[in-house]
């Protein structure tokens, strides 16, 4: 008996569960004495790979990869600079 491969939107869906429960671990750790600097740097990295698929995915960019490769390109310097706002404090 073979398993059915699911469907893109399905593995998508999939993804963005186990990155948020990625987030949430992270977030988490910081009260376990987890440094704060590297566990936000790892919720806005998955957020990037988050925002990536429900735009490839759900709004149909992986099929203009042009269009991906625009927003792909301002979601990452919107990523760098929220990391930047998010890491000045500590300077």
């Amino acid at each position: 008996m073979s398993m059915m491969q699911p469907d893109p939107l399905t593995r998508a869906w999939l993804a963005l569960i186990a990155l948020s429960g990625l987030s949430a671990l992270a977030a988490a750790a910081i009260g376990r004495g987890f440094d704060a600097r590297i566990a936000g740097g790892i919720v806005l990295l998955l957020a990037l790979i988050k925002a990536r698929i429900v735009l490839s995915r759900y709004l149909g960019l992986a099929d203009a990869p042009s269009w991906r490769r625009g927003f792909n390109a301002v979601l990452a310097l919107f990523m760098l600079v929220a990391l930047g706002l998010y890491l000045a404090p500590a300077l």
